[in-house]
């Protein structure tokens, strides 16, 4: 089943939570729709389930309009970052509950109701469980039990906002490799919002990343990471280092270092802006053949296999992180206070028109 929005507009009051709005999920595939507070992720995510309408545009199933369609008609089920598990059922109950409130002939017959709650219970490892309440759970289990109960009712799209948001960090990671081995033996067509960069680059098949009411990038997690779209995207994704300067005819001046970024080889003496991840910056005790920096240690943290270094540059003061592995580091043998120097790689050059509309 894919899921199409066109042109979509919405406004809180004097707030245009989105802004023209385009996408496109394929049948089959599990897209994370990642941004800050107010990027109007969870907006979408509930004009797509039908629990908002949309000021305008169009939302299509399967190439079919369900703009006007009651949520009931859309066939989707829905996760919530809070569970909204009914406190007085049992764990079986809970699952069964979509199904039992059916009307008429829609309403299966309970053999039916009893087999296909059993078999999402086994499905979501939680068989076991099944005659526990709700306060007998963990989080994690509680987030899986209302995962069966969407499931439940045989949705066509499967919608989940922040559903690991209320859980600790472990429980987490845990669940989200659990959701794509599911995702990967039930291919149902879904869609979830996070703030989490990395639950999105980790679990997704697209990464969608908003910000403002609009779409600022849709890709696969490599290339939303690796090319980012605009200056936004890249410094939402992960920590970033900034070098300020100018390019002029695929050269660029950032402070005292000198780079080739032919990509703007027409841009004539032009303000810019450059970004590197922390994991490509490369530290040295001796100054190299190409480009460097010449910085001081000022700060060592280790973060299990890896060393974080925060270095004040020599010529403007201002700081870098850079990210060594624990092997890198014990090779270089650095304490405070040691001069240093830095080359760049996978260096990413905005000039200022970039600037402006990122």
């Amino acid at each position: 089943m894919s899921i199409e929005v066109r042109n979509i507009h919405k406004h809180f009051g004097k707030f245009h939570a989105l802004q023209d709005v385009n996408l496109h999920v394929q049948t089959g595939e599990l897209v994370a729709l990642l941004g800050p507070s107010g990027s109007g992720k969870t907006t979408l995510l509930r004009i797509i389930a039908g629990l908002e309408v949309a000021d305008s545009g169009t939302v299509l199933f399967h190439g079919e309009d369900a703009t006007d369609r009651h949520v009931r008609e859309r066939q989707v089920g829905f996760v919530f970052q809070h569970y909204a598990l009914f406190r007085h059922m049992t764990v079986f109950e809970n699952v069964a509950f979509g199904l039992r409130v059916r009307k008429g002939k829609a309403k299966p017959l309970e053999g039916y109701i009893r087999a296909r709650v059993s078999e999402l219970l086994d499905l979501v490892q939680l068989g076991w469980l099944a005659d526990r309440y709700p306060s007998q759970l963990s989080g994690g289990q509680r987030q899986r039990v209302a995962l069966a109960r969407a499931l439940a009712v045989e949705p066509r799209v499967l919608l989940l906002d922040e559903p690991f948001g209320a859980l600790d960090a472990k429980v987490r990671k845990e669940l989200r490799r659990w959701l794509r081995r599911l995702q990967d033996d039930l291919r149902i067509t879904s869609v979830f919002v996070t703030h989490d960069q990395e639950e999105a680059l980790e679990v997704a098949d697209r990464v969608v990343v908003m910000n403002e009411g609009k779409i600022e990038q849709v890709g696969a997690p490599d290339d939303v990471y690796d090319r980012p779209a605009s200056r936004f995207v890249y410094n939402f994704l992960g920590d970033v280092n900034l070098f300020h300067g100018r390019v002029h005819q695929g050269q660029a001046q950032l402070g005292g270092l000198e780079v080739e970024v032919p990509e703007h080889n027409g841009t004539l003496d032009t303000a810019a802006v450059a970004f590197v991840r922390p994991h490509d910056v490369d530290v040295a005790r001796y100054r190299s053949g190409g480009p460097t920096i010449e910085a001081t240690v000022r700060h060592v943290k280790a973060l299990g296999p890896r060393v974080r270094l925060y270095l004040e540059r020599t010529e403007e003061g201002a700081e870098i992180e850079a990210e060594l592995s624990r092997e890198r580091f014990e090779e270089l043998a650095l304490a405070e206070g040691e001069k240093v120097y830095v080359s760049l790689r996978k260096l990413r050059v905005f000039v200022e028109d970039s600037l402006s509309a990122a």
